[in-house]
């Protein structure tokens, strides 16, 4: 029997005039891929932040059950976060940047690199890892990105946003790896508002428009 991973309960945030999340309320059960979606400004990214603690909401209540234990923010080692803008180091060579970001989260240091360059292989981009991320085209950043995201095998990945920038066959592929990921037991809950992709690996679904969630 599945359990709950993340319940949020009637959550609201305001940006001076703008009311960009309004009493939304869902659950995540362990397993799932979980499919947060809405037009652009619906008030998914908003949604996200808060989860992580990176903006604070006006009310409401956020409740994760990782490693069973109930906590209000979970701690680093149990999540990953792809956010919708890139935030990696751009003037430090992509396999530092991969190596350090997992060792903060609790990754050992060659365990890391082992774990990075595999994915960079298979992404073809072995041979650019001393390249600093500046070099990098936007795609090619964004993989690397969502490489930082679950490089240290966290319990619940947070993925805004994770086809952007993507041509067809990469979006294929990516697909692939969520669905890779999921099988290894990680959780997944993805922000996007292609609705064809997501249709292809969301078992759950939440949509959400001007702040307000419309169907779950």
């Amino acid at each position: 029997m599945k359990h709950k991973v993340l319940q949020i309960e009637k959550l609201n945030k305001r940006f001076k005039n703008v009311h960009a999340v309004k009493g939304l309320s869902f659950s995540v059960e362990k397993g799932d891929i979980f499919a947060f979606l809405g037009p652009n400004g619906a008030g998914k990214t908003t949604t996200l932040r808060i989860l992580l603690d990176i903006i604070r909401a006006d009310s409401g209540s956020i409740s994760w059950f990782l490693n069973g234990k109930q906590t209000t923010l979970p701690k680093p080692p149990d999540v990953g976060y792809l956010p919708e803008e890139r935030g990696l180091y751009t003037d430090v060579p992509v396999i530092r940047s991969l190596v350090y970001l997992a060792s903060i989260r609790g990754m050992q240091r060659s365990k890391a690199k082992s774990a990075a360059m595999n994915w960079l292989e298979r992404m073809g981009l072995a041979d650019r890892a001393n390249e600093k991320l500046m070099a990098l085209s936007k795609g090619n950043q964004q993989k690397i990105q969502f490489v930082s995201a679950i490089l240290h095998q966290p319990a619940f990945a947070i993925l805004d946003e994770p086809f952007s920038g993507f041509d067809p066959i990469n979006q294929e592929k990516f697909i692939q790896y969520i669905k890779e990921l999921n099988q290894q037991g990680m959780t997944i809950l993805l922000s996007a508002h292609q609705m064809t992709l997501v249709e292809k690996i969301a078992n759950k679904v939440c949509l959400i428009n001007k702040g307000e969630r419309l169907f779950y």
